[in-house]
């Protein structure tokens, strides 16, 4: 029994651990677990107060999330750490990666909501991850529509998309798993 177990979560993780990152790729991670969904109305941006925020198990997701890809990076580094303006998605990158300085990126936010936003904000977004070169892993950590927008993965809480630009596409490498709560 334990054998067909085994084999069966090998074959589940296989394609998540088959991604092979490099110098220059991208990682977008989906913030880490905040019970709810969207955001409540009277959202102000720099006031965590008025927003969705990390339960407790996501503040810990969120320190699993960036010792997981520590030890899958290997002698890689991880070069840059972006977020969006939003509370959780800026808690979730400084727990996960102590020590890196996080810069805000308004190209990142959530347009949950606000559809008529997605087409320029995903156009600034691909602008920006198109530029990056390393040296590194540039870690993004962002929101659900932002990531399904840019890669078509409809990623869960702490969930990564590690994406890979060559020619002027973007390929979708694969998919990093969330930490278990």
């Amino acid at each position: 029994m334990k054998f067909c177990l085994a084999c069966l979560l090998c074959l589940l993780l296989a394609p998540v651990w088959a991604v092979d990152l490099r110098d220059g790729d991208v990682v977008l991670y989906r913030h880490a677990l905040a019970p709810g969904g969207g955001d409540p109305p009277g959202l102000k941006l720099g006031d965590c107060g008025t927003q969705r925020n990390l339960s407790d198990a996501g503040r810990d997701q969120a320190r699993r999330l960036g010792e997981a890809l520590r030890q899958r990076l290997g002698g890689l580094r991880v070069g840059a750490v972006w977020a969006s303006p939003w509370c959780r998605t800026l808690d979730t990158a400084r727990l996960a990666f102590p020590g890196l300085p996080v810069k805000e990126q308004p190209a990142f936010g959530s347009f949950f909501g606000q559809m008529e936003r997605e087409a320029g904000q995903l156009r600034d977004a691909t602008a920006l991850l198109a530029g990056w070169r390393g040296p590194g892993v540039l870690v993004v950590v962002t929101h659900q529509v932002t990531i399904t927008g840019l890669s078509g993965i409809h990623p869960a809480s702490g969930e990564g998309v590690a994406l890979r630009w060559a020619d002027g596409r973007v390929e979708v490498l694969g998919q990093l798993a969330a930490p278990a709560p």
